[in-house]
C-alpha cells in the first residue's frame, strides 16, 4: 500500500511540475527573437530564445515578477510579492526604448502614487546588464562584435573597413 501510495504522490508532483512549467514554456513563446534596433550601424541581434530557457530553466531571471515567477529582490517583493503572470513579458513592455525623450521623463516625474523604478534602466541597457551580467558568469560572449556584427553603415561612422583613413606611405630614406 505505501509504494502505490507513494507512485501517485510521484505521479501527482510530475503533473504540477509539467504544468508549472507550461506557464513559462508555454505556446506563443518565440524560439528566436530579433533585436534590431541599432540595425543602421549593426546587422540585428538574433537572440536564441528556446536555448536559453532550455540553459537556464527559470523565465524570472529575465522576465523578473512579469512570468508570475517569484519575486526574490526584497525592494521589488515590497510591492510585488504577490504579483501574477503579465500579459506583457517582453523587455520593451516595461523599458522604454529612450528613457530620457521628455514625455518619459515627466511619466516618471509625475507618477502618482510615486514610483520605485525611477533608476529602472532604458531597453538598451536593461539588455546589456541582463545579458553581459549573465554571459560574465556562465562563460558567454561578453564582447561587443560577438553579438553586434557591424555592417556598412557602422563601418562608415566608425571609420572602419574600406572607410578606414589610408594610411601614407613612409618616404624611403635616401642613400648617399
Amino acid at each position: 500500500m505505501h509504494a502505490v501510495k507513494q507512485k501517485m504522490l510521484l505521479g501527482v508532483a510530475s503533473l504540477l511540475m509539467i504544468l508549472a512549467s507550461s506557464l513559462c514554456f508555454g505556446a506563443g513563446i518565440p524560439d528566436k527573437v530579433s533585436i534590431g534596433a541599432i540595425q543602421k550601424y549593426y546587422a540585428p541581434v538574433t537572440f536564441n530564445h528556446a536555448a536559453h530557457i532550455n540553459n537556464l530553466k527559470d523565465c524570472g531571471l529575465c522576465h523578473h515578477h512579469t512570468t508570475g515567477a517569484q519575486v526574490t529582490d526584497p525592494n521589488c517583493a515590497r510591492c510585488h510579492k504577490n504579483s501574477g503572470a503579465q500579459t506583457v513579458v517582453s523587455c520593451k513592455g516595461c523599458h522604454v526604448a529612450d528613457p530620457f525623450t521628455p514625455e518619459a521623463l515627466k511619466q516618471q516625474r509625475d507618477q502618482q502614487p510615486p514610483i520605485y523604478h525611477r533608476d529602472k534602466p532604458g531597453l538598451k541597457a536593461a539588455y546589456h546588464v541582463s545579458c553581459l551580467g549573465c554571459h560574465q558568469k556562465m562563460g558567454g560572449p561578453t564582447g561587443c562584435q560577438d553579438c553586434h556584427k557591424r555592417n556598412d553603415g557602422g563601418d562608415a561612422l566608425f571609420k572602419s573597413g574600406k572607410y578606414a583613413p589610408k594610411v601614407p606611405a613612409k618616404p624611403k630614406a635616401a642613400h648617399h
